[in-house]
């Protein structure tokens, strides 16, 4: 081998030593708890659980990172899945340089706020997922908070799977044990827990979508019952404000399902696209559901703006029957009260009792003729 080889070589065990010895003080600094329990779940740390898989089974006694992946790298059997939350670009910078992680990842896993996508480096993918919960609430105000949404990103190569997730929800701490239960599933590789990832989000996007269903029933039928007109009107805009947000969690994610489905991928067996395509199925049901929500609330509050222009339009016609009806007394008192000589029955006994009966009768008679016309 020439120099120029050997230098690169020993150039690249440098790199990998350093990295797993980044990786290895991590994992000592850092206690592996399940952010999943969230009453023994320390803020700030963000090394969530590391754990390997060999033919579908959990490795007892495999839990610190550089021993798992030297096991996995030596025996060519198994993946590790490590899980991660929040960290900082420090203490992800040992886990890039082990797993050969692309830096435009690695900023997008760390910095969060990202879109639904899926990216191609190498063969490592690179896929985010919104995460969306129902915030519970009494009552929908202008103000209330109906989706809260969350982050994970997933790192999936041929023997490993990293899992970065960002928000107070979205636990993957039962998902692991779901899959445990499974592990003819488990032991197809770290596909298998991409799909298991990918459908435990959509089953979120469904159980959202149906409680926010739940409020805008409750909305509908306020606006529609007695005295709609006068619902605050902020409450449907909160609801399309929310909507929004699940909309954007939501909409984006097609595109990067339908290429799990559909695209030849070198860490996504065949078998597994299968799974990808059920989830994409669930996924155009959200998609549906959110899409009919927004015309829905489109029209609930196209129909509560109409009210309220017909009860305006109501009171404007109350309030002209009712000065019209006023205004006979007020020009008889305002003839007469001009104080000339000559007015008609001036000095006749009976005349002011005619004159009130003359305006009486004419208010009656013009608040009848309004009643019938259901101005009144």
């Amino acid at each position: 081998m020439s120099m120029a080889g050997n230098l690169r070589k020993v150039t690249e065990e440098l790199g990998r030593a350093r990295g797993l010895r980044k990786v290895a003080q991590l994992a000592r600094r850092r206690p592996r708890v399940d952010l999943s329990h969230p009453a023994r779940s320390p803020l700030g740390s963000s090394v969530v659980n590391c754990v390997t898989y060999r033919d579908g089974i959990r490795v007892p006694q495999c839990s610190d990172l550089l021993e798992a992946v030297r096991m996995v790298r030596k025996t060519g059997e198994g993946f590790v899945w490590l899980g991660l939350h929040e960290p900082t670009d420090r203490e992800f910078e040992g886990v890039a340089e082990l797993f050969h992680l692309h830096p435009l990842a690695v900023e997008d896993a760390v910095e969060a706020h990202q879109r639904p996508k899926l990216e191609h480096y190498g063969n490592t993918l690179f896929a985010v997922f919104k995460t969306v919960c129902y915030v519970e609430h009494e009552r929908l105000t202008a103000t209330s908070e109906v989706v809260n949404t969350g982050e994970i990103m997933a790192f999936v190569g041929e023997d490993f799977v990293i899992t970065v997730r960002h928000g107070r929800h979205g636990s993957l701490g039962p998902l692991r044990e779901e899959l445990e239960t499974h592990p003819h599933q488990l032991s197809k590789g770290p596909a298998a827990v991409l799909h298991a990832l990918a459908d435990h989000v959509v089953d979120g996007y469904l159980s959202v979508t149906d409680a926010v269903q739940a409020d805008i029933d409750q909305v509908e039928t306020e606006v529609f019952s007695e005295g709609g007109a006068r619902l605050d009107p902020g409450r449907i805009y909160q609801m399309k404000r929310e909507l929004l947000e699940l909309k954007r969690a939501v909409m984006p994610l097609a595109r990067p399902l339908e290429d799990l489905a559909t695209r030849p991928l070198r860490v996504v067996a065949p078998e597994i696209q299968a799974y990808f395509r059920d989830v994409l199925d669930h996924l155009i049901r959200a998609k549906e559901q959110i899409a009919a929500f927004d015309e829905l609330l489109n029209s609930i509050l196209q129909a509560h703006l109409a009210q309220v222009t017909v009860a305006q339009n109501e009171d404007m016609r109350k309030i002209t029957a009712w000065a019209a009806v006023i205004a006979v007394p007020t020009m008889v008192c305002g003839v007469y009260g001009m104080n000339f000589d000559h007015m008609p029955e001036l000095h006749w006994r009976f005349g002011y009792p005619l004159a009130m009966g003359l305006m009486a009768a004419a208010c009656v008679a013009l608040y009848r003729g309004f009643r019938r016309n259901g101005w009144l």
